[in-house]
């Protein structure tokens, strides 16, 4: 007789956790962990970070996953080592070396290049990338030994800087860049601009938007605090951040009174006067005493919901 497996509850869970994502985990992988340390109805990642990278990884649970859009798009810090003389077909450590080169870059050389990448350039994303080509991810055409042709597309990188060099064969590098930039790709291009080849052996996201490495903790932390706890959600909360945190370098915020915060949460609009309107229009995030109520277009005094939160609710 097959044994029936119970059902593990699931818990409302609201806020933001920035994981330490381990080398060797996908982040689905370490999405799938979380899961089953805390039970969340609902949960998941802004960024997606290769297995061979560790780092910061935002992990939105329930009410969070709204604002996911708003970090993702926020700015990335990543510090990564980069070996020279070879190149390989997934520009990491994780593929098959397909150039070699004798040639070792002075730290002089290298920083003379470092402006060529820097500010809104035109980069080529890795083969084995996860972008879609006529529906198709990248690495899995890739994988089957299709000749993928990749189109250049526009990144913004806003700082590149040499941090250090241990050896004629490593150089290491941090970098503060915009949506879409592969890291990867730098260092090849990189390697072939300098008259060599290169591959990142080593890569660490320190910082995704407002997330940072002061936010970071690991598994095995959150696995010990979920034994100590009473509950996961315990163990959880103590770890959250706001929901809101998202949306504070991303979107300007609008306090409303009670009455509002009750038309808005209908999905109604309300009209904003005085010194808390709103000059600019676009997008805002709206609060009433602390609480987040909305995401919203404001336009002439006028918001209109485009988001409405549950977190926080009270009757008016």
């Amino acid at each position: 007789m097959k044994r029936q497996q119970t059902k593990h509850p699931k818990f409302d869970i609201d806020g933001w956790l920035v994981l330490d994502k381990p080398v060797g985990l996908t982040s689905n992988d370490a999405l799938s962990r979380l899961k089953r340390l805390f039970h969340p109805k609902k949960v998941g990642h802004a960024g997606t970070l290769d297995p061979a990278a560790s780092g910061c990884l935002p992990i939105a649970f329930g009410e969070a996953t709204k604002t996911v859009p708003y970090v993702m798009d926020g700015r990335k810090v990543y510090r990564f080592a980069v070996r020279w003389g070879e190149e390989t077909n997934t520009d990491d450590t994780e593929g098959e070396v397909i150039e070699t080169s004798p040639v070792r870059p002075s730290g002089d050389e290298i920083r003379e290049i470092l402006p060529e990448f820097t500010g809104t350039i035109e980069q080529v994303p890795p083969k084995f990338s996860a972008i879609k080509i006529a529906g198709e991810r990248a690495y899995d055409l890739a994988r089957e030994g299709q000749d993928v042709e990749m189109k250049s597309r526009e990144i913004e990188v806003h700082r590149l800087d040499l941090a250090d060099q241990p050896d004629d064969d490593t150089a290491i590098f941090e970098t503060e860049c915009g949506k879409g930039t592969y890291v990867r790709a730098l260092a090849r291009d990189m390697g072939r601009r300098l008259g060599t080849r290169g591959h990142v052996v080593e890569l660490r996201r320190l910082l995704v938007g407002p997330f940072g490495e002061d936010d970071m903790v690991t598994l095995e932390e959150l696995a010990e605090a979920v034994q100590e706890a009473e509950t996961p959600v315990e163990a959880a909360q103590a770890e959250l951040m706001p929901v809101e945190t998202a949306l504070e370098e991303a979107l300007m915020e609008v306090p409303v009174n009670r009455n509002d915060e009750a038309r808005l949460r209908r999905g109604q609009s309300v009209i904003v006067r005085g010194r808390d309107a709103p000059v600019l229009g676009g997008e805002v995030y709206v609060t009433c005493q602390g609480r987040l109520v909305a995401i919203c277009t404001a336009a002439r005094g006028e918001l209109q919901p485009r988001r409405v939160f549950s977190i926080g609710a009270t009757e008016s």
